[in-house]
């Protein structure tokens, strides 16, 4: 007789915890965080040609991968976030970079219409991301708060 061991994908845990984040980016607010991070990563792709600062070929280079991997992450976030939660770290860390950039690359100092450029999208990306890591982890809790609660209720003897 052979004892088949069941796959870790089958555990109805993990598909409960995924239906729970699924539920949490469907919120109109988690939509509109979504919708902003993927808006910003394509303006900071393009930003370079939008504000003019092409001649600095490595804030150009930076631009154009942090923007275009912010906006993969926030279809990632916005189509399958159930699969994708675990990674939704990085998307608050690259709108962190794209923030101090224009310091840290090296190369001609940057004008200030560039550097402004990317504070105000670096900030948008960080609080929209942040956003979308708390509605999930808020949704999840709750909802594991009220699971605990329930239980406690139950275990109550009655007189």
């Amino acid at each position: 007789m052979t004892v088949r061991t069941p796959r870790i994908e089958d555990h109805p845990d993990l598909a409960e915890l995924r239906l729970r984040y699924e539920e949490a980016a469907e919120t109109p607010t988690a939509q509109v965080a979504e919708g902003l991070t993927f808006l910003s990563g394509l303006y900071l792709a393009i930003s370079p040609w939008v504000v003019g600062f092409t001649g600095n070929s490595n804030l150009t280079a930076s631009n154009i991968i942090c923007g275009v991997a912010l906006a993969v992450l926030a279809l990632c976030f916005a189509t399958m976030y159930g699969h994708s939660h675990r990674i939704a770290w990085v998307a608050p860390i690259i709108s962190a970079w794209v923030i101090v950039s224009p310091w840290l690359v090296s190369g001609p100092t940057p004008s200030t219409r560039a550097i402004v450029s990317n504070v105000i999208v670096g900030l948008v990306g960080l609080v929209c991301t942040i956003a979308m890591m708390s509605l999930g982890r808020r949704r999840v809790a709750d909802t594991a708060g009220l699971r605990a609660s329930a239980q406690s209720y139950r275990e109550v003897p009655r007189p």
